[in-house]
């Protein structure tokens, strides 16, 4: 083997020892760590939607494994409905949903809550709100539709939408949307204090990846239901929204409610990335099996004689 060749596998050597310590190190930080939306002022440009950080392979791969890995968040849901079924734990968990128009919210709901035990989970998809709900302040609706204890609760858009469109679209004058940002943090504040943790996930895509998504409703009979053409009139709007979620991204991401941005051009990595941030988070929580109030082996004879 000559010099050079032997250099040669030296240096590739090395370098593929600096790519497993890399990779060793990337394995060390949390889904919830990575994800974080960084401190403000925050810049969506730089953040990339097609980023696959703690992926365990390509798409057929980690696509494959889900089932698996979902087995452990549907035990930690199930131990959190049991506590407060069993022992009054009022612990609950709120998954709030945002991003624009084909970022995926219902495939989320679909693909990673939809697996879960129905006991235990309640979703709720937030519209134009209806006559009595804006009759009251913007938060009513909100509180009535927040979880039980014991529920991991899922929001498909939430109170965020008014300092969202309710900015872009101009429904309410700057002076009232400009003050909502405190007072949403105040609410998430009390909600975490009162024992909800609140999980928000900013579904960040590409404009070119929604453009593709909406053709493919078009290309497609069976997705024509999906299509509303006031999406491309939202899209056209895309420079003012990018801002506007900046802005709830920087103003109200807090300690006790914090933003996770979701790479989410990639719909297997998005359905991944939150499937393993709500495990971190309920791994969290510390969650352990009721114990029953009885004797176990008394009632296994009374059953055994039964």
């Amino acid at each position: 083997m000559g010099a050079k060749t032997a250099k040669k596998k030296s240096k590739k050597s090395d370098g593929s020892k600096k790519a497993d310590a890399k990779k060793a190190d990337a394995e060390k930080i949390s889904f919830a760590e990575a994800l974080r939306c960084p401190p403000g002022p925050v810049d969506l440009s730089e953040l990339d939607p097609r980023a696959t950080f703690g992926a365990i392979g390509d798409k057929t791969a980690t696509r494959e494994a889900m089932p698996e890995l979902g087995l452990r968040l549907e035990d930690l849901q199930e131990r959190l409905y049991a506590n407060a079924q069993a022992a009054g734990d009022q612990r609950r968990v709120l998954l709030v949903l945002q991003g624009m128009d084909t970022s995926g919210k219902g495939g989320v709901v679909k693909h990673v809550v939809g697996p879960l035990n129905p006991y235990g989970s309640t979703i709720k998809s937030f519209k134009s709100p209806t006559k009595e709900e804006l009759s009251h302040d913007f938060l009513w609706r909100i509180r009535n539709a927040l979880p039980k204890p014991g529920y991991l609760g899922v929001f498909d858009r939430s109170h965020y939408e008014d300092v969202l469109i309710a900015r872009v679209r101009e429904l309410v004058p700057r002076r009232v949307w400009s003050r909502r940002y405190a007072t949403i943090n105040r609410f998430e504040e009390r909600l975490a204090a009162d024992g909800c943790t609140i999980v928000k996930c900013f579904l960040h895509i590409s404009p070119e990846t929604q453009q593709e998504r909406l053709m493919a409703r078009l290309d497609d009979p069976g997705k024509h239901w999906k299509y509303n053409p006031s999406d491309v009139d939202e899209r056209m709007l895309w420079p003012a929204y990018q801002e506007a979620y900046a802005a709830a991204l920087d103003k109200c991401n807090t300690e006790a409610a914090p933003w996770y941005v979701i790479p989410s051009d990639r719909k297997w990595y998005r359905n991944y990335a939150i499937m393993m941030l709500l495990t971190e988070v309920f791994e969290g929580l510390g969650l352990e099996w009721p114990k029953g109030d009885f004797d176990l082996a008394t009632e296994k004879a009374r059953v055994a004689g039964s």
